[in-house]
């Protein structure tokens, strides 16, 4: 009898799962052959209700197949954001169960393929590089050649999009040695191998050895299309015209979809307009915004509520802006820019897609301010230089300033399991890069296609973490500057703000203080470019200063005068947010005076009048910060004795700082990176005294220890909070320059690994110097616990120093050391003391007061 109920059961079940699986494989097919709003709400449903039931692999399959159907409806209504979530569930569905195994459902042409695509056509190109990545793996490992060509081939156009061209020709290279490609295939190849050779290579059409070089196009419209641009590379927009137009005739408009429809139009907007016929130019934007919002009727601007994360809008609306001759008109649409610029970069976790992204946010920020400077010189008006200033803090180090709100947002909800796993999955996406890039590098081995897998998955998760992290606490997108709390910090402070916008045509200048405000246009001429880039180079080695001091002093005070300084209203304190190449300048060395003399000691830098304290970008000076109780030294002296990079007087500074009481110090063969690691979170300060290099356009910056490197990319997987981190050590805050983010350097890896405040070096700086300027850094510091006065008083004791020659008093030896951080307040001794006393005798006075009081009678 039991037998007999197990073997009914049993039947029941298979049937039910059966169904189950019928079931959704009809609520799918229903779907497709009708595809609607209501249906597609109908759907949704019904998935929900199959997600509750699901128990075997054949139905998780079947739900697969229904999410890429659902998800290719969405993309194909615009809806892109939500597509690329539900391609994304599809493919952790079809991974995490690993149905494969039991199916030759084609996961690469009904989901990987699409998604790369949509990640592309949201800028999102970490995730569409690993995407892609992953199903040229799949389509090597299954032999499939026709997807593993077509996967190559998106691969490309992806570098292409991103001006990669060298990796480009590569890949092509790669796939031409593949037989039997399909001529089609050949032909997309030809095609990209054609546009990365023409735009690598500085070239006009009769220079025939790029033709000779170029790969035979056969189709027509490939032929115009290769004339069009090159045309455009020459600037004959005339016949670039008369080609585009020839390539569009010989074009299948059939199988252009309406984004390609209205990617065309913008095209040859851009070309009318750089023809000045723009009323040509703006009927073609018209065009494309009525593919891309056919509800839209009017010739007015959209609303944002209708926009989505297309990056066809950008260039639709940057273009109308250019074309307008009201300035409110023309912010409005550079405001819809920047609104879908924030819809496509929301999705985004890899801090390489965010910083590609800036660097197109950051022209339009020119643009506007450049508007609203030729506004503020017929009025000054104070809302014009607010609006302004706005636009040039929009994008700011951007990229460190959300890291930053991370973990402060953790650190005020420690317990929050959202915000705990959010940054565990943020320090393995760190650590993975970093793996993937000395992978690259040939540094460490490693399978990349396991990588880009990874990689996918922590970014799928984090995507999914990021939406109930916005539900819970709200979101943290950079708000409007509060200038209330920016002019009452500043008076406080005793402080002027300096804020540069280093543009392409232009450096702009922003002053303010708790009186006024100031905004300056510095046009970007070649004296100007010449004269910051020259200031710079004069740090290189010692001799340059030293062999032409007169030359020195008349460009540390030309610059002074050019960049504004001499503008700023007095006060104690001077904060300054640097930008682009003015990251790299030692504001401190600038003279305030022309002075005809060659005695450093007497010479008017502005470190003699001025303590100058530097920072990011206005929030970061905003930051509140909670002052630490102790001041716990961690030192980390590798030394390199007996070896060419020996630090002979990095043992004087580690003596300097061993006399404080609670110093720590790493040396020798203790001073490894795995024992920093270790400890770096257990103290409040961190000094380390070694070498690093800024590295370059290939190679992350670095900073060294006894036994190995440590990398930027390292230090972004870190999680610290030191009050201040002291690098002793040459260029760490020199890396590859990142518009908007500045320099990618050891500091800013720091800064991102949780540091408060930081003091580091912008060259290659000397060591018996250095020993010195710190050993004067912590004494004052012992004394002031302020490390903005110390460091301004290192500088100053340093040229007083009777002790040092007079060469070594350039300001090559001293004025590497920049702080960025919290202007502090000074603690001396006494004032403690004092302040004791005080309290003291206030309690005795009341004693004796309660003593005298007689007792009332009620």
């Amino acid at each position: 009898m039991k037998s007999i109920c197990f073997i009914i059961f049993f039947i029941s079940g298979l049937t039910f799962s059966q169904n189950l699986e019928e079931q959704i494989y009809n609520a799918a097919e229903a779907f497709i052959a009708n595809k609607n709003d209501q249906s597609y709400q109908r759907l949704i449903q019904q998935e929900i209700d199959f997600k509750n039931k699901i128990k075997t692999k054949d139905e998780q399959l079947a739900l697969v197949f229904l999410q890429c159907n659902k998800a290719f409806y969405l993309k194909d209504s615009n809806r892109l954001t939500i597509a690329i979530s539900t391609y994304e569930v599809a493919w952790k569905r079809y991974n995490d169960h690993q149905l494969s195994a039991i199916s030759d459902y084609d996961i690469i042409e009904y989901c990987l393929k699409p998604l790369g695509n949509l990640y592309t056509k949201t800028n999102n190109y970490t995730n569409a590089e690993n995407t892609i990545q992953q199903y040229i793996t799949l389509a090597e490992n299954s032999k499939n050649k026709d997807q593993y060509i077509a996967g190559m081939i998106n691969l490309s156009a992806l570098y292409q999009t991103r001006g990669m061209h060298s990796s480009v020709l590569e890949l092509v290279a790669k796939a031409e040695r593949i037989s039997d490609i399909s001529i089609a295939q050949k032909e997309k190849l030809n095609s990209l191998k054609a546009f990365s050779s023409l735009s690598s290579k500085n070239t006009n059409d009769k220079d025939l050895s790029i033709r000779q070089n170029m790969p035979t196009i056969e189709t027509p419209f490939a032929k115009h299309r290769l004339a069009y641009q090159l045309a455009l590379k020459n600037k004959d927009y005339v016949k670039a015209l008369e080609q585009f137009k020839m390539s569009k005739q010989n074009q299948k408009e059939k199988l252009l979809t309406i984004r390609d429809l209205a990617k065309r139009h913008v095209e040859e907007a851009q070309l009318y307009y750089l023809l000045n016929e723009f009323q040509a130019a703006d009927s073609f934007l018209e065009k494309a915004i009525r593919l891309l919002l056919p509800n839209f009727k009017d010739q007015g601007i959209p609303e944002k509520s209708n926009l989505y994360a297309e990056n066809t809008f950008i260039d639709i609306f940057d273009l109308k802006a250019r074309l307008q001759t009201q300035s409110e008109k023309a912010l409005a649409f550079y405001d819809l820019s920047f609104h879908v610029a924030n819809l496509l970069t929301s999705s985004l976790t890899s801090q390489e897609s965010k910083l590609a992204n800036l660097i197109s946010n950051r022209k339009r920020s020119e643009w506007c301010i450049d508007i609203l400077f030729e506004d503020y010189e017929k009025n000054a008006n104070p809302e014009i230089f607010k609006r302004a200033l706005n636009y040039a803090e929009k994008d700011k180090a951007a990229v460190l300033q959300e890291v930053s709100q991370k973990k402060t947002l953790l650190s005020k909800h420690p317990n929050d399991s959202l915000l705990l796993q959010e940054q565990e999955l943020l320090k393995k996406q760190e650590h993975l890069t970093d793996v993937l890039i000395k992978s690259q590098l040939g540094y460490q081995a490693s399978k990349n296609d396991s990588l880009n897998k990874q990689l996918l998955e922590v970014s799928i998760s984090l995507n999914s973490l990021a939406q109930a992290i916005c539900d819970k606490y709200g979101s943290t997108q950079n708000k409007t500057l509060d200038f209330v709390m920016i002019e009452n910090q500043l008076e406080f402070d005793q402080a002027a703000l300096v804020v540069y916008f280093y543009g392409s045509n232009a450096i702009y200048q922003f002053e303010i203080s708790s009186r006024q405000h100031k905004l300056f246009k510095i046009e970007l001429n070649t004296e100007v470019t010449k004269s910051i880039t020259d200031f710079i180079h004069l740090f290189d080695n010692a001799s340059v200063i030293n062999n032409n001091v007169n030359s020195f002093t008349s460009q540390a005070f030309e610059l002074y005068k050019t960049l504004k300084i001499d503008q700023v209203v007095s006060h104690p304190n001077l904060i300054i947010i640097p930008d682009g190449l003015l990251n790299f300048i030692p504001f401190e060395a600038l003279l305030t005076e022309l002075t005809e003399t060659t005695n450093f000691t007497k010479m008017p830098f502005l470190v003699t009048s001025k303590n100058v304290v530097y920072n990011s970008n206005i929030n970061f000076y905003l930051q509140k910060q909670e002052k630490a109780t102790n001041h716990q030294i961690l030192g980390v002296f590798p030394v390199f004795e007996d070896s060419s990079q020996a630090l002979v007087y990095s043992v004087d500074e580690a003596l300097a700082i061993k006399k404080l009481s609670k110093a720590k110090v790493l040396m020798h063969t203790d001073a490894t990176k795995a024992d920093f690691l270790k400890m770096a979170s257990q103290y409040s300060v961190l000094h380390l005294s070694t070498h690093a290099t800024g590295g370059d356009f290939t190679n992350p910056a670095s900073i060294a220890f006894y036994d190995q490197p440590m990398s930027a990319n390292e230090l972004y997987s870190m999680d610290i909070q030191p009050e201040l981190v002291v690098l002793s050590a040459c260029e760490t805050g020199i890396g590859r320059l990142q518009k908007g983010e500045g320099a990618m350097s050891i500091a800013r890896g720091f800064q991102y690994a949780g540091a408060k405040n930081l003091l580091f070096s912008l060259w290659q700086i000397n060591d018996a110097s250095t020993a010195t300027l710190m050993s004067l850094f912590y004494n004052s510091y012992e004394k002031t616990r302020s490390t903005h006065l110390a460091n301004r008083q290192s500088k100053l004791d340093y040229l007083n120093d009777p002790s040092v020659s007079t060469t070594k008093k350039s300001p090559y030896y001293w004025s590497a050391f920049v702080y960025y951080g919290k202007i502090e307040t000074e603690e001396t001794h006494g004032s403690v003391i004092y302040y004791f006393i005080s309290i003291f005798t206030m309690l005795i006075v009341l004693f004796l007061w309660f003593r005298k009081r007689k007792p009332t009678i009620r």
